[in-house]
């Protein structure tokens, strides 16, 4: 199916038998620039056909004909490359001593014992295309991987080693968000699917991973209220639509474009809707950013320093605003012209 025009059609096998709870997959169904039935349908141009296959929204009944794609794949008899997608964060199996495991996906014919999420990662990433980590769990571990789990949780390039190369040549590709940004997700399969299709480039990756387009700037460069800041007016509780640095947003460290994209439809984000940035695409989330509610440690000096400069910008604009919000001595019914106009420059 490949040659030097690239691939023609593809597969791409979803696995969310992670430690998860299934709300990347949820989320995706949100999206519309494009949406998933664009995609499956054909309908944007230049790119391979695509099967997907997702428990959700997958339309199989489940059991082995859901399973048939993946156990081919395993295989080597999938008649298409495929793309590997795995949602939730990866478990430990080598702590586990003597049977029992921490999550499966299907079981072995054979023996009729669950298969580990593990195994099959280990049978499917070293013949997949690609291989693409949605939301934060499956890219650094996120909820299941804090201090004091005892799964031992981690994310994908944790288990597959962050120098990991697909049969395409790239290395895990990383979509953080818990869960997912809708269009972030898409917007980054979108680009790998083309780059199969012999018609782009490998996406640009930043160090961990992650699509440097979406992830090279901060929260609080592309948030709302990133003004307020600027001009030291900072929310003392939820219902103010000032800077809510003090309240507890990581808004400023923290890479992320949710404020500026939006949600859904292009409404919402955390700031935007008066909720603070808690830091869930980083790779440090949640342990680095609790507790939550707390103002962060760097927010007192960087704010207390501002707040001289704030207070002089906002006594100059309050001037300036005054002094533009009236209307020009000039308009008037009166006879005589009174604006900067000379008749004498007339044609």
């Amino acid at each position: 199916m490949e040659d030097r025009q690239g691939i023609d059609e593809i597969h791409i096998l979803w696995i969310s038998e992670g430690m998860s709870c299934d709300g990347d997959t949820v989320s995706l169904t949100a999206a519309d620039q494009p949406s998933v039935e664009d995609l499956v349908l054909g309908l944007i141009p230049g790119l391979p056909k695509v099967n997907l296959v997702n428990k959700v929204l997958s339309p199989s009944l489940g059991g082995e004909d859901f399973l048939a794609p993946y156990r081919a794949a395993v295989r080597g008899d999938l008649a298409t490359p495929f793309i590997l997608v795995i949602e939730g964060s990866i478990p430990n199996q080598n702590i586990i001593e003597g049977d029992g495991y921490w999550t499966s996906f299907g079981n072995d014919p054979e023996t009729g014992e669950p298969q580990t999420l593990n195994w099959w990662i280990d049978q499917l990433a070293p013949k997949a295309w690609a291989v693409v980590a949605a939301g934060t769990c499956a890219t650094f571990g996120g909820i299941h991987a804090m201090a004091g789990n005892p799964t031992g949780s981690m994310g994908l390039a944790d288990y597959l080693g962050w120098d990991y190369t697909s049969q395409g040549g790239l290395p895990v590709v990383n979509v953080p968000g818990c869960p997912i940004q809708p269009e972030n997700f898409m917007e980054t399969l979108i680009w790998v699917l083309y780059h199969a299709a012999g018609s782009a480039p490998p996406p640009p990756l930043d160090h961990m991973l992650r699509p440097q387009w979406l992830f090279g700037k901060t929260v609080h460069e592309g948030c709302d209220r990133g003004s307020y800041y600027e001009q030291a007016s900072f929310a003392k509780d939820y219902n103010s639509p000032k800077c809510l640095v003090k309240t507890g947003c990581w808004g400023p460290v923290v890479n992320c474009n949710v404020p500026k994209r939006g949600w859904m439809a292009g409404i919402g984000g955390c700031p935007n809707v008066g909720g603070i940035c808690i830091g869930c695409t980083m790779p440090g989330f949640p342990d680095a950013f609790m507790p939550f509610m707390d103002e962060p440690p760097g927010s007192t000096l960087s704010s207390l320093a501002i707040k001289p400069y704030g207070a002089v910008v906002r006594r100059l604009r309050g001037l300036t605003n005054e002094l533009v919000n009236h209307e020009p001595k000039w308009r008037h019914s009166k006879r005589k012209l009174t604006s900067g106009y000379d008749p004498r420059w007339r044609p």
